[in-house]
């Protein structure tokens, strides 16, 4: 598997994505989940999209199906002890047809039949880990539904992440697994951070978004 994209907590309507258009990224397109009542702004790159979540709809976010993703807790709380982010891996090729830990499957209804979500237990401590088996690398979508990949900071693809967490010892399953990719490591320190690596930090260039965003971006 590999990381398909990163959510991350924003506040409602994301206007920290004007922080990440001030470096030199392009927005693409945004979403409305229907019957999830969360949407977004999202930023993609040729192998990864960067995704600020927020709750648009209180009552859809609480209901029945959605509630067990803790995604109201997850986007809402200030608590120190949960962690604002989700980490989405998707199959590295067509023999991976099934998410590589323990999940259950989560059917929202903006997805249509009969594709669904792997979700692993949820763990409020640790990012939303959950799998995609039908998603692709953005630059593989068709033409006509690519999203734009081209950014004026020269910024091409992914190629490490690394998650910082208060308690990188007791890891779940989910995270034990993601941390055996070869780019993906997690770490123990103050508080939650995620730094993200693009183009193998060629260009030697380094922003980082806190306080506003809890990541660190090298290119």
């Amino acid at each position: 598997m590999e990381t398909d994209h990163i959510f991350i907590k924003v506040k409602h309507n994301a206007p920290e994505a004007e922080l990440l258009k001030k470096i030199g990224l392009t927005e693409g397109s945004s979403n409305q989940h229907a019957g999830q009542g969360t949407a977004n702004r999202r930023f993609f790159f040729k192998n990864f999209c960067i995704e600020l979540l927020f709750v648009e709809k209180i009552d859809e976010c609480q209901n029945e199906t959605t509630s067990q993703l803790h995604l109201f807790e997850r986007l809402t709380s200030n608590s120190l002890n949960i962690a604002p982010f989700g980490i989405c891996f998707r199959p590295t090729s067509q023999n991976e047809s099934a998410a590589p830990f323990p999940c259950r499957d989560y059917k929202p209804r903006y997805l249509p039949t009969p594709l669904n979500i792997d979700v692993a237990p949820i763990n409020l401590a640790e990012p939303m880990w959950f799998y995609l088996s039908f998603s692709k690398r953005p630059d593989e979508a068709p033409a006509e539904s690519r999203q734009p990949l081209e950014h004026p900071a020269g910024i091409n693809e992914l190629t490490s992440v690394r998650l910082i967490t208060p308690d990188s010892e007791n890891l779940s399953p989910a995270a034990i697994c993601a941390s055996k990719l070869h780019n993906f490591a997690i770490a123990e320190g103050k508080e939650y951070l995620l730094e993200l690596e693009f183009d193998e930090h060629a260009q030697q260039k380094k922003y980082d978004l806190r306080p506003h965003l809890p990541l660190i971006m090298y290119w």
